[in-house]
Parts: structure tokens; sequence; C-alpha cells
């Protein structure tokens, strides 16, 4: 099995790391040659990683060999210098039989090349938003896998980990496949269906981690970001009353409700200011704001600065560094 990996500028050098030594290590513990891959950029120029250390590919796109997958790892902007050819070229691997796929950002410029269209994707939980702004005719799921056909995707490193030992255990047994993870102490083989851990807004725990009639309040309130609930109604469909709502709320995260809900509108629009080009009036709407003024005072009074400074922050360290941040 041949895997290509195509590294776009600021991708997560995490997630490439954790896909290549499952693989390796399944070789020296079976004493065969199953997996190889290679390292392609578009020009087939290094790359610089998000933590700032340079890769060096082994070949450019238009020369890369014929390969069983191939795999984008990328920041959420991450473009091909040349998209009509660097497109092209992805969808020409996918006719040919090639799997496609994600690893965490890589979701962006697969979906950009049409790939993911009539396809359901996995996305990190921190990409979400933005994700579903830029692809809104693109199922996306919160599962940490998802292979759908002939496209597979990971939301981040913990899954492209989870990935990589799938493919050991379809190639090489279940047996290859828990040494593997042994000798990684990786706890726990997670498959198609595993939901991601996601953190609460109080930080302090995660949402798997909420009593029941919170976390189907939560849920409830990531649902309707852009057309706000009243907490009455949120109440209703738990099946509890608002005061019991805001008992269990500040038991479970120390906040109450409203402000809980604010923190989840507050997390989109930093999605939208860092990985879109979207207006800041567009913004507020998305989020449940009736004009920019109102996002302006809550999203200072939380990240303490405006949308407009938080953009010009971000977009000076892409243009100097060319890379994308943060990238997961």
């Amino acid at each position: 099995m041949h895997l290509g990996f195509l590294i776009f500028p600021g991708f997560p050098m995490a997630c490439l790391t954790s896909m290549i030594e499952p693989l390796r290590a399944a070789n020296e513990i079976s004493d065969t040659q199953t997996f190889t891959w290679t390292l392609i950029s578009e020009t087939g120029a290094p790359v610089d990683a998000s933590a700032k250390v340079a890769f060096f590919p082994s070949v450019a796109l238009s020369t890369a060999p014929e390969m069983d997958f191939v795999f984008l790892l990328s920041s959420p902007m991450g473009r091909f210098a040349d998209p009509r050819h660097g497109n092209a070229a992805l969808r020409a691997w996918a006719r040919h039989g090639t799997i496609m796929g994600g690893i965490s950002g890589g979701v962006f410029p697969l979906a950009r090349a049409g790939l993911l269209d009539g396809h359901t994707c996995s996305v990190h939980w921190c990409y979400d938003a933005a994700f579903r702004d830029e692809f809104p005719q693109i199922a996306a799921t919160d599962e940490v896998i998802m292979r759908d056909r002939r496209i597979y995707t990971a939301s981040g490193s913990g899954a492209a980990f989870d990935l990589a030992l799938l493919l050991i255990e379809r190639e090489l047994g279940p047996g290859i496949m828990t040494e593997v993870a042994c000798w990684f102490q990786h706890p726990m083989v997670r498959a198609e269906g595993v939901r991601q851990r996601v953190p609460t807004v109080s930080a302090n725990a995660t949402d798997d981690m909420l009593p029941e009639a919170v976390a189907k309040a939560v849920a409830i309130l990531a649902e309707n970001i852009e057309e706000p609930l009243a907490m009455v109604e949120v109440a209703d469909r738990v099946g509890i009353s608002p005061r019991q709502l805001e008992r269990h709320f500040k038991r479970a995260t120390g906040k109450s409700p409203s402000l809980y809900y604010r923190g989840l509108r507050m997390a989109a629009a930093r999605q939208l200011v860092m990985y879109s080009n979207r207006t800041m009036t567009d913004i507020a709407l998305a989020c449940g704001y009736a004009n920019a003024a109102s996002l302006n005072q809550y999203y200072r009074e939380t990240y303490g600065l405006s949308p407009a400074e938080d953009r010009r922050k971000i977009n000076m360290f892409r243009v100097r560094d060319n890379t994308s941040v943060p990238s997961l």
C-alpha cells in the first residue's frame, strides 16, 4: 500500500507523524514493507509546518507517482498557488481510483477541489463553523473518522493515528494493529461512529462529561447559533424548568446558560473571523447578533480585542510566515 501525503504551508505536522509512525512500526513488527509513502508539495519545494519546522517533499504534485491513497494536510486556509492545476491533479487521482483523504484542516482544500461534494466528512470541532459557512452543501460530522466510499477524513492528529491503525488492521490483521497501538501506548482504537471530545466553554471538562440535561441543552444551543433561542424554550425542549436548567448549568460549567450560549456564539464568530473573508456585519448576523457593534462588544469582552483587530493580527502572521494559526 503506497500513500501520498500532500502538505500545504502551515500544515499540522502532528497529523503527518501520527500517520507515518504507526505505519513504519507496522512494517518493523511484521518484517515487511507493507506500507510505503511519499511526501508531496505543490512545487516540490520545502514546506514549513505550523510549528515552523521545515519538511522536504520527495516530489512535486506534477511528478508524483501512482498511489493507493493521497491525504491532504493543511490549515483551513490551505490553497494551491495554481488552483486550476492543483485541483485538476486531485480530481485526476480520484478518477483513476486513488482513495482521497483529508486530515484536520486538509478537508478544506479537498472541499475546494470539489471532491467532498455528495460525501460526508469529519471536521475538527475547532473548524466546524468556518467549514459549514464556506461549504454549506457538504455534510460535516463530528465523528473522529469518516470513511465515505473512496473519501477518508479524520478530524485531527489523534484521529489520524486511529485511521492508520485501521489501515494496519486491514492489511496485516488485528494482532499487528494491537501491537502497534501498544508500542505507542495508544490507549483506545477509535473507529467510525465515535464522536470528538469537545471542551466545554468553562474549559475544565469535555462535552461527554456533562450531565444528560446539560448535554442536551448544549446540543440545542450549538444548533441554534444564527437564530438564538430563549432559555425558556431550551428548558422546555430539555424537559426541565428554566430554574433547574440554570442550576444544572452552573453546577456543571460554572456559568449560567446565557453566558455559556454567548461563549458558543463567540467561538463560532472567531472561526469566521479567522478562517473566512466575511464582513463583520455578516459574521454578526451569522452568530445571532443584530449588528457588528453588538458583536464587537462581546468579542472584546471575551478575547480582549475587537474582531477586526483579531483578523488583522492573524493576517499579519499569515503574510509574514506564510502560515495560518492556529492549526490543529
